[in-house]
Formats: C-alpha cells, structure tokens, sequence
C-alpha cells in the first residue's frame, strides 16, 4: 500500500479527505481521556481533532512525507512512521480510528492488518473507520479501464472495494463485534475546471507504472476526462463518484 505521496499538494488541494473523516470520529464514544490510535493518520489534521475532543492520540502512517507536514503542523502530537499490516503499539488503546485508508491495503493483506488493530486494542476496545467500499469510484475506474484497453494496457484495479458483509467476516473471524455498518453514496466535489485530471494523478498511481511514455499516459488521463465529462461535470463542477464503508466494531 506504501506510495509516495505529493505530500503539500494532499493536503492543500485534497482537504476534503479528512473533512468527511469528521462525521466517522463522532461514532467514538468513548470518555474523554481515552487513549486513540489514528491509523494511517496522513498529514494528522483528523488526529488533531481527535484530540480537541479530549482523547490522547498518536498518529501512525507508512509516509515520511506526509508525517513530516503532521509534525510540522502539530508538534504537541506523537506520530509513529509504520505500516497498518504490520506494526504493534508498546501497551494497547481504548480506540483505534482509521479513515480513507483500507481500501489501499490489498485484500490478501487486509486480515494481517484486522488481526494488528486486534492486538492493539484493549478488551473491548472501539475500532472505527471507514473507507471506500464496494462501487467505490466505478464511473472513474471503468473509464480508466477502457481508456487503457484503448491504448494498449490492462488497468489494474489498485484498491479494494468490499462489501459489507465481507468486510464484517473478516472483523467477525478476528475476534470484532460489528455494532455499526452502512454503505453509502457520497458524490465529492473536486476542486478547480482540473478536479479531475488532479484527482486521477493524486489517487491513481499503481496502474500506470505499466505505461511505457509520459505522453501515452497524458493522452489516456485526458480520454479518461472526456468520457467522464458527461455524467461527473455538474453544473461547472467536477464529482467524484465516492461510495463508502462505515463501520464501529467493539474488540471481544
């Protein structure tokens, strides 16, 4: 899942990512004073909030360069470079929380992952989050799709989309409770006439290390955008198709 990040660039254009993360820390209720683990914290504007709730956090995630903005901007907080599938806390916290990170660990790796929050969790501790979940961006990826059979390649799916019946197998398998799942449409407006095009290079990186040229990548962004126009241009605005997974899980 570890990619490199233009770090200034997230978390000037892409504010929108933790904005909605807002909405998924309000599930937390555990008491003021309750230790929090922010999984895949980013640049740490989310562990910010958790903490002007009252929680004690740290802040955890594979990126030097988005790390370095979160200590820049919050040197008050404790953030910890490591992989959410791999990695152990020195004793174990009330909450872990995680937002728009799971859909970037593959599947296969996604139960190593669940069976880490496990660990780093007291009985029973709260493990909120949320991601992308099934039907995630479809107009965006299908038109990469066939944008990249047009011009010669097979585009990759680079994330995992699940269900939520899938998804609570896996935190059921592990030792979870699910006490609260919802799969919702959430269309999300993208900055400038460019939205898109900025999006598709942000987000969508894996797929086109397949492309042999600079120019065949720019002409397939830019087919991509054309056949997106019609159903993701609304009113002078560009949308992403987001659809997301929201879950709160108590650890048996």
């Amino acid at each position: 899942m570890n990619i490199t990040w233009d770090a200034e660039k997230y978390t000037s254009d892409f504010s929108f990512v933790p904005q909605y993360g807002n909405r998924v820390a309000e599930l937390i209720d555990a008491p003021s004073g309750s230790s929090v683990l922010d999984l895949g914290c980013g640049n740490g504007a989310l562990t910010k909030v958790l903490q002007k709730k009252g929680y004690r956090v740290t802040g955890l995630d594979a990126s030097k360069e988005l790390l370095d903005i979160a200590r820049r901007n919050y040197p008050e907080i404790e953030f910890v470079q490591g992989d959410a599938v791999n990695f152990a806390l020195p004793e174990p916290v009330d909450v872990v929380f995680s937002n728009a990170v799971f859909h970037w660990v593959e599947k296969e790796k996604q139960p190593d992952m669940i069976k880490c929050v496990y660990k780093a969790l007291k009985k029973n501790g709260q493990f909120v989050f949320e991601f992308g979940g099934c039907n995630n961006n479809r107009m965006i990826h299908s038109a990469l799709a066939a944008a990249f059979q047009e011009y010669g390649f097979c585009y990759e799916m680079p994330f995992y989309f699940p269900t939520i019946g899938e998804y609570a197998s896996l935190l059921e398998w592990e030792g979870f409770q699910v006490r609260y799942a919802v799969l919702f449409d959430r269309p999300t407006e993208l900055q400038g006439e460019n939205g898109m095009e900025e999006w598709i290079r942000m987000f969508i990186k894996r797929p086109f290390t397949v492309i042999q040229t600079e120019q065949e990548k720019e002409d397939i962004i830019r087919r991509t955008v054309k056949e997106l126009r019609d159903s993701l241009y609304i009113n002078g605005k560009w949308y992403a198709d987001y659809v997301r997974i929201r879950m709160k899980t108590v650890r048996w």
